[in-house]
């Protein structure tokens, strides 16, 4: 820095320092007299100021101590004017390879897209930034000083194959399984002689009486069986027999009523109808007395050891599931208690209006604590089930069509790159081409870094005409030289 620099800079500082000292409570000069002084120490050498020994923001014109007794550190003209800790041996490294390296360009010093050929001053007096071969590579690196890789807090880690988890929620209701759902209903006109004493809601077994019918249709077609069965005339003849039990079997007749006749040879005037099977009572429409017409319902059973949940997924996930994916699903009415199970249909139509796709999960409910149309939520694991490269989520700078991260070459220099995404989950992201794992990218302040190249990409648009437009004007010169 020339004298003139130097002087201004000490001439900023010392106002600094002076409003330091005047927010103490210290004695005050002319902002002038301060400048002159500071000018004149910049000449001599001497130090400008003093700044506390161990980098708190305090500072004096004049010699003074700490409250322990240890010296205020002088400053002297020609020494690194920021407030933050020196950088001499870094400074030092990188100014000696520059010694030997050809300079292709000058930069301004305040960042604005401006470049000289030659060097040159600023409208404040500002020496323009000499710009060497090599800092300006083609591969779009950037490189920082170790004090501002510190300072703007940039953090690197190395990219690791995970196991991305990614769980994909969705609301839903309980149904029944519609394969495990029985109705009684009568097949000819009957009446209801008994009802055994079972409610909407009681529990059944299979076999378990339910009513006791009376059917002159029923009663009519096992008197024909019993006379084709007992006649000495049809009695050896297996097709007459079988057809007259096969009608019997028609009228939904229960099995063992059937065989209790064919025991005893004697029509039964109420037939005994049972439970089909394991469940719950749905329905209970039959009523002692009463006339049930061919058709009419008088029980409904369905076994809920086994029913569905029917959750609604959005669209936008329904290429990460498919069938038999594990699923989790948690009831409202069951707070920290999970029901496993797994997809077993996709159906295929979507809702129009709430653009989202029906899964269908079984769930076992040996305790029948998931009843119809109750509310639960469902977790579905998409994940990868094999580890894959991955990054954070922080690493990744998104322009929305392009994806980049920034590689960590180390000793301060950046490369950006280019990345294909694949699955998220758990503030991590699959890099499905572009990356290889154990590469070190930047977590943090990666922002600031690509704010960095972009500020760098644009001087570089700036010093190609400027090198062309000296060239010309270097020709032109020589033309006119020319006798």
């Amino acid at each position: 820095m020339n004298r003139l620099g130097q002087a201004g800079a000490a001439a900023a500082i010392v106002a600094a320092a002076g409003v330091a000292i005047v927010g103490r409570g210290l004695p005050t000069r002319s902002i002038a007299n301060v400048a002159a002084s500071t000018a004149q120490a910049a000449e001599t050498g001497a130090p400008i100021y003093f700044r506390d020994p161990d980098g708190k923001p305090l500072y004096s014109l004049t010699p003074k101590q700490t409250p322990d007794g240890r010296d205020y550190r002088p400053v002297p003209a020609g020494a690194d004017v920021s407030f933050d800790a020196p950088e001499p041996a870094v400074e030092m490294q990188a100014a000696a390879p520059k010694a030997d390296r050809k300079i292709k360009y000058y930069r301004n010093p305040m960042g604005l897209p401006d470049t000289s050929p030659v060097p040159k001053k600023d409208s404040m007096g500002m020496d323009y930034i000499a710009v060497y071969d090599g800092d300006d590579s083609d591969d779009g690196s950037i490189t920082l000083s170790p004090g501002k890789v510190q300072r703007t807090g940039v953090t690197s880690e190395p990219a690791e194959r995970r196991r991305i988890r990614t769980l994909v929620r969705a609301p839903g209701t309980i149904q029944l399984d519609e394969r495990r759902v029985s109705v009684i209903a009568m097949r000819a006109e009957s009446y209801v002689q008994k009802v055994a004493d079972v409610t909407t809601g009681s529990r059944v077994s299979k076999g378990q009486p339910l009513m006791e019918i009376y059917s002159p249709a029923v009663s009519s077609a096992a008197a024909e069986y019993l006379a084709t069965i007992t006649s000495k005339a049809t009695a050896g003849l297996e097709p007459y027999g079988r057809g007259s039990r096969q009608r019997l079997m028609n009228l939904d007749v229960p099995e063992p009523v059937i065989a209790e006749m064919e025991k005893s040879r004697t029509v039964p005037i109420a037939i005994q109808w049972s439970s089909p099977r394991d469940g719950i009572v749905l329905q209970r429409n039959a009523i002692e007395g009463m006339r049930a017409q061919s058709g009419d319902v008088l029980f409904r059973v369905a076994d809920v050891s086994l029913v569905w949940a029917v959750i609604d997924v959005a669209e936008r996930d329904l290429g990460t599931i498919a069938v038999g994916q594990p699923v989790t699903v948690r009831a409202r009415s069951y707070p920290g208690r999970a029901f496993e199970g797994r997809i077993g249909v996709i159906y295929p139509q979507l809702n129009r209006e709430t653009r989202t796709a029906r899964i269908r999960i079984e769930l076992a409910n040996a305790d029948l604590a998931l009843l119809p149309d109750m509310y639960v939520d469902a977790e579905i694991d998409t994940g990868s089930r094999e580890p894959v490269v991955a990054v954070a989520e922080s690493a990744v700078l998104d322009t929305g069509s392009r994806q980049t991260v920034l590689i960590d070459k180390g000793r301060g220099r950046f490369e950006p790159r280019e990345v294909k995404l694949g699955r998220r989950g758990e503030g991590y992201v699959e890099i499905r081409d572009g990356l290889a794992g154990g590469e070190a990218v930047v977590t943090s302040a990666n922002f600031l870094i690509d704010a960095e190249s972009n500020l760098k990409a644009a001087l570089k648009g700036f010093a190609e005409p400027a090198g062309a437009r000296g060239a010309d004007l270097s020709g032109d010169a020589t033309m006119e030289a020319k006798p």
